[in-house]
């Protein structure tokens, strides 16, 4: 509820608060504001409150009023701008049954929630259901600060801060990455390793190097938000693969490949074999070897996503350990385990693919920063990083048996067995419209027509099991629940 208070009028209060949404791109353009008489018994106000709110956000030209329709955000002025080129085509949003046009939340939305605290309209700051990363509180470490501090001599310090780095990242990085996916049975030399700024630019240059706009890639379904928006903003084909309990659904990637002559088959397939997100769910070794199969008889490459590798037994399966990466290329990173903002991630590759993005990693960023791959290199050689990492997921397993004990008391059921970080829950309604209302109360949802490569309506979510243990979430999460 709002508080009446003598420096700020309720319409103030309220005109503020959604404009702090709108301008943090929380409410997207095309998003439909709560009906003056929905709004006003949410906040505890009159409906003249909320119409003189909304006329103030008429005023700022944030909203735009939609004759028998309601109130919906404004595209910016940048946005309505005619675009120097077309984009790529994308399928037209359907309107729902409120009339909405574009759901509350997107993969960019989710993203810059991440970034930025989410306050609902009482002012209040919440937990992040849908945050895709471990609370910062869980990933501090005093050896890091220890490591930056060793690197960091004066005579270091100065040689690495006026020179570029290597090419390909750090020597002695690269060294103790492939160290690292010995362990995991992935066969990986010094040099088929090249350094990036996190798991997401690692997909990024793959994907420039190896497509171009109009190439079919196929891509687990549900499968991660951010992945379909960049491929689409790159002008790919997205061909949905639906994820089944053991793996992809290797039939329809079958007709995938049967459907299109050679030259328009599908050049890659990009999956998360352990800990899928959203699900959790791990690959299996048949599945894994048929995928392999398919790969070689069909001619696409195979990247797999590692990147919940920390959070994962050793013994998972994952394909580039059995094609010894001849078919396959692996991607991982740290900002899940360690540390975000460091942002080193890297790839692993067929030596003849490796020259080839090292020249697209120097067009895009020209090298990665010394400093932090001397740092996490030596967390690597003392072993630092593995401990932390089981004492991570000791602390996971319990926040995951606390959170699924909430949230079958809620009324929620698990559509695929707990797992890792996420959890893949049906919630029973409709989950753009639950977003729409707990954004409300300053909690940033992911719901299930996220992880789909063209959106609909879906009853389904992800939870994060790190950031869903308390009560009092479930509490308004219920009572949201029954507003719909």
């Amino acid at each position: 509820m709002l508080t009446r208070s003598p420096a700020e009028t309720l319409t103030a209060q309220l005109a503020h608060r959604f404009a702090e949404r709108i301008r943090n791109r929380l409410l997207p353009p095309g998003s439909r504001l709560p009906s003056v008489r929905e709004c006003a018994r949410r906040h505890g106000v009159s409906p003249y409150t909320v119409v003189a709110a909304y006329d103030q956000l008429l005023a700022q030209g944030l909203i735009e009023a939609r004759r028998n329709r309601g109130f919906f955000v404004r595209e910016s002025r940048a946005e309505m701008a005619e675009p120097a080129a077309p984009a790529p085509a994308r399928p037209a949003p359907r309107p729902g049954a409120d009339g909405r046009t574009q759901p509350p939340v997107d993969a960019a939305t989710l993203i810059r929630g991440m970034f930025r605290q989410v306050h609902g309209l009482d002012g209040v700051t919440k937990a992040v259901p849908g945050m895709g990363v471990l609370p910062p509180g869980w990933l501090e470490a005093p050896f890091m600060s220890a490591a930056v501090r060793r690197v960091s001599g004066a005579t270091n310090l100065f040689s690495l801060s006026l020179q570029y780095g290597e090419p390909a990242g750090e020597l002695v990085l690269r060294r103790a990455l492939s160290h690292k996916l010995a362990a995991l049975e992935i066969e990986a030399a010094p040099e088929q390793i090249v350094t990036t700024v996190g798991a997401t630019h690692a997909l990024d240059i793959i994907c420039r190097t190896l497509l171009r706009p109009g190439d079919a890639v196929m891509v687990d379904e549900p499968g991660w938000a951010v992945e379909f928006a960049r491929l689409t903003l790159m002008g790919m084909r997205i061909l949905p693969v639906p994820r089944r309990e053991h793996g992809p659904d290797l039939d329809v990637m079958t007709r995938y490949c049967e459907a299109y002559e050679p030259g328009q088959r599908p050049k890659l397939f990009i999956s998360v074999s352990v800990l899928h997100n959203p699900t959790g769910q791990c690959l299996s070794p048949s599945s894994a070897h048929r995928v392999l199969q398919l790969a070689q008889q069909y001619g696409f490459l195979v990247v797999e996503d590692d990147t919940y590798s920390h959070l994962a037994q050793q013994h998972a399966v994952r394909m580039c350990a059995l094609d010894g990466l001849r078919r396959t290329i692996y991607v991982s990173g740290f900002a899940k385990i360690l540390a975000p903002n460091w942002r080193v991630g890297y790839l692993a590759a067929a030596p003849d693919l490796v020259e080839r993005f090292i020249d697209t990693k120097l067009l895009g960023t020209l090298t990665t920063p010394s400093l932090f791959e001397q740092a996490l290199a030596h967390c690597l050689e003392q072993g630092q990083i593995r401990r932390h990492a089981e004492r991570v997921r000791a602390r996971l397993g319990a926040a995951r048996a606390r959170t699924v004990q909430l949230a079958l008391q809620a009324g929620c059921r698990f559509v695929t067995e707990p797992a890792g970080l996420f959890g893949w829950v049906d919630t029973g309604v409709d989950t753009d419209r639950l977003a729409q209302v707990m954004m409300d109360d300053g909690y940033l949802l992911a719901p299930g027509s996220l992880f789909h490569a063209v959106r609909r309506p879906s009853s389904l979510m992800r939870i994060n099991f790190a950031t869903t243990q308390d009560a009092g979430f479930w509490r308004d999460f219920e009572r949201a629940r029954r507003q719909l």
